[in-house]
């Protein structure tokens, strides 16, 4: 079967302001929502293959979590490390803002840790959940040594901590070195600014250093691409063609020659409270699983769409996946 890899970090949430009636809210968080929307979304012949490391505190209920996903491989589990696991504190400022303490020590990936892992794997998510999953220099060894597609979530590579653990906005250095490590990049709104004023600009430059696409999420508004068309092209064959590596690459040894497109495929229209924790994940989720299943990129940007605003009728990543998939959960 093949099986896609997941990289980030697993984060027990403590949750202030989300719900005034609630109080506050402890879960979990972090990649549990990009693995809840793998789950749901991926074709049926696909396997999720966990490359996610946990604290020794939190090591039996992360394997608890892990063992409630249907699409996960035979065996798969979490890699326990002797620290504490990563936590964070949200404060909901409104539906849109909140602000972030973390702590945790969960220990980056480096390249001999990470390659003999990978060998087996048809394609990659990456989501920077903690922004310190890698160093610049093992996201290089990664796209040097794994020939698949790798999607990337750029989130907390855009954040920094102050002493006291809260995130604060930064530029990312040597930004055009890390989008070459990438197929297919996810940022904000936010983040996008951060990473050059002029969108237009920024956006040729990411396909410039061999970005195939680029996907913007805008909350409410739904969600902006720009892609050269490889993405279409050779991911979108994966569901006829066949499961080899040479298959599902979306890094011709040429450059593209096709033309540039971009569109806003708007957002799907939620009614009542919303609870928007984990949206750009469930999102980035669905598009990756949908694109490997064949469609197209218009299709599976709306699949995210349709995906994020079933989740903000859900609190919490336990129990997500089936709530996705359309079934009942018991609250």
């Amino acid at each position: 079967m093949p099986r896609v890899g997941v990289i980030g970090s697993l984060v027990w949430d403590e949750i202030h302001g989300r719900d005034p009636a609630a109080g506050v809210v402890e879960e979990w968080g972090g990649i549990a929502y990009a693995l809840a929307s793998l789950d749901a979304h991926l074709p049926a012949d696909w396997e999720i293959v966990p490359l996610i490391k946990v604290g020794q505190d939190l090591a039996e209920e992360a394997q608890a979590f892990l063992g409630t996903l249907r699409r996960r491989a035979s065996g798969a589990r979490f890699i326990e490390v002797p620290v504490p696991n990563n936590r964070v504190v949200l404060y909901y400022q409104s539906a849109d803002r909140r602000c972030e303490r973390m702590a945790g020590g969960v220990p980056a990936w480096t390249w001999p840790e990470l390659g003999p892992m990978v060998r087996d794997l048809d394609a990659l998510y990456l989501n920077f959940l903690s922004g310190y999953e890698m160093c610049l220099g093992t996201a290089e060894a990664l796209r040097h040594g794994f020939p698949g597609p790798i999607y990337a979530d750029l989130h907390s590579l855009l954040l920094g901590v102050h002493g006291d653990g809260v995130r604060i906005p930064k530029p990312l250095p040597d930004a055009a070195s890390w989008f070459r490590c990438f197929d297919l990049i996810q940022v904000n709104e936010d983040e996008m600014n951060l990473l050059g004023s002029d969108p237009l600009s920024l956006s040729a430059e990411m396909l410039a250093q061999g970005v195939s696409t680029l996907i913007v999420t805008l909350g409410r508004r739904g969600a902006v691409y720009v892609t050269d068309g490889r993405t279409v092209r050779t991911v979108g064959t994966v569901g006829t063609v066949g499961t080899s590596k040479s298959d599902l690459t979306v890094r011709p040894s040429s450059p593209s020659a096709g033309a540039v497109r971009t569109a806003l495929i708007p957002a799907e229209i939620v009614l009542g409270a919303t609870d928007p924790t984990g949206c750009g994940d469930v999102f980035g989720g669905a598009v990756f699983s949908r694109l490997l299943a064949g469609e197209s990129l218009e299709e599976a940007v709306a699949a995210g769409n349709r995906a994020a605003a079933r989740n903000v009728g859900f609190r919490g990543a336990s129990g997500l996946a089936s709530h996705l998939r359309g079934e009942l959960v018991a609250p």
